[in-house]
């Protein structure tokens, strides 16, 4: 879980800070998506920092990862519940994005 701090902006951008993180969860809200959908969803990413940040982003209880027992393996990307209370600081984020683009 993400270390708690006396700033609550410093706690929020330890779940969700970075390049990479708000993107990932844009793509995933109201989504169910595979590794490789995310991959070609985000230009720039390298597989490496994708599975790092999925990673960071499912310890911290953001996204739920499903694993099938198949051949081949399938893993599917959800964000959680908990991870659904992040929506109103992503609208700010894209509103903000939108009118200073």
């Amino acid at each position: 879980m993400f270390e708690r701090s006396p700033c609550a902006v410093t706690t929020t951008l330890s779940v969700i800070g970075g390049k990479w993180k708000p993107v990932i969860l844009h793509c995933l809200r109201n989504k169910v998506l595979r590794f490789g959908e995310l991959m070609r969803m985000i230009p720039g990413i390298t597989q490496k920092m994708l599975t790092q940040q999925l990673r960071e982003l499912e310890s911290d209880g953001i996204v739920h990862r499903k694993v099938y027992a198949e051949v081949p393996p399938r893993v599917e990307y959800r964000i959680s519940e908990y991870g659904t209370s992040l929506f109103p600081i992503l609208d700010a984020m894209e509103a903000w994005g939108r009118q200073h683009q």
